[in-house]
């Protein structure tokens, strides 16, 4: 089989590989899409502390069951399926109290073992999710970048009188976006970016308002619309945010971190206490694909919208390009196996 490997960083090449057998428990998925994110771009350049090298990269992957492993009914054999990264001990306190995603021993499917940039993959079967024929092909592989967009949300617990600001008009900003909108019915969604093709894409996707903080000062255009933010999420992850965020807040306010910056940010208690603010941060998903799957079967949210390009396998590298440098144009990119 093909498989797409970071050999070392800066270092990508397509590999023939043996074809995996699913070990007990176990079910062995036929690739047919792939989706490229952040993350992925980051191991190809070296810079994601946790990856070990040579990798299989990629952690957002559709297709079909085609082999099982002992344990699994072969009944599943022919199931459209769509992959959770997520990879948990069962046993830990945060595996205990149902947060598996920051399990003690987490593994991550196409960081720590390899992912699904591959024709074939095996995978526990409980990772395995059914898809439903209502769903395409093309919209289930969004199913994992929108679990990320669950799980904030699933955190902060939006409301329809909120005032949302959101930092950020990128995949991870958009699904966030979306939800908001079509999920939780969200008063009023501000977004901020500093590119106006991305401000363009947020209104497309349920945006109210739009503000480019490279252009415009923030709290000043936020004050011009008499906007006080109680529910502000950070897909930018930028450490000025959320400095900025704390001081922009609504008192009783909700703010939630989507990002992985090491930079430090000075953060003042008084304004965090003075107005008893929340803040909540989000790593990966925890058990949220039959919640992003039931939202696509019931259409309340529309991840065609995101997908802007789609590459075959073989032209990887020009498909991890357009995704990295052409951030006025490109949203999602799948990749067709």
């Amino acid at each position: 089989m093909k498989s797409i490997v970071v050999q070392q960083p800066e270092r990508l090449v397509i590999e023939e590989r043996p074809l995996p057998q699913p070990g007990p428990g176990e079910v062995r998925m036929r690739v047919s899409r792939a989706g490229i994110c952040g993350s992925d771009v980051h191991i190809w350049h070296g810079h994601n502390p946790f990856a070990r090298y040579p990798r299989t990269i990629g952690h957002e992957f559709f297709g079909h069951i085609d082999a099982v492993g002992q344990g699994v009914d072969a009944a599943r054999i022919g199931e459209r399926v769509v992959g959770d990264p997520v990879l948990s001990c069962g046993h830990c306190y945060s595996c205990q109290v149902g947060r598996p995603n920051v399990c003690r021993e987490l593994q991550v499917i196409g960081v720590h073992r390899d992912g699904g940039f591959s024709e074939y993959i095996t995978l526990p079967a409980k990772n395995a999710h059914q898809v439903p024929a209502s769903i395409a092909d093309n919209e289930a592989a969004m199913i994992e970048p929108f679990t990320i967009a669950a799980n904030i949300c699933s955190q902060l617990q939006p409301a329809k009188t909120d005032i949302a600001l959101v930092y950020g008009a990128g995949p991870m900003g958009l699904t966030t976006i979306q939800a908001l909108r079509g999920v939780y019915g969200v008063k009023r969604i501000i977004v901020a970016d500093r590119i106006d093709e991305r401000l363009a894409m947020a209104r497309a996707n349920g945006a109210d308002c739009t503000i480019n903080n490279a252009k415009d000062d923030l709290g000043a255009a936020l004050a011009q619309q008499e906007a006080r933010p109680t529910l502000i999420v950070d897909a930018a992850c930028h450490p000025s945010i959320l400095p900025q965020a704390i001081a922009l807040a609504s008192p009783a306010a909700r703010i939630g971190i989507m990002g992985f910056s090491a930079e430090p940010c000075v953060i003042s208690q008084q304004e965090i206490t003075s107005k008893e603010l929340s803040i909540f941060s989000s790593r990966l998903n925890s058990n949220r694909f039959p919640m992003v799957i039931e939202w696509m079967s019931q259409k309340k949210i529309n991840p065609t919208a995101l997908i802007t390009h789609q590459f075959a396998y073989t032209d990887v590298l020009d498909a991890m390009e357009v995704f990295e440098k052409d951030q006025k144009h490109c949203c999602k990119v799948l990749l067709t196996f």
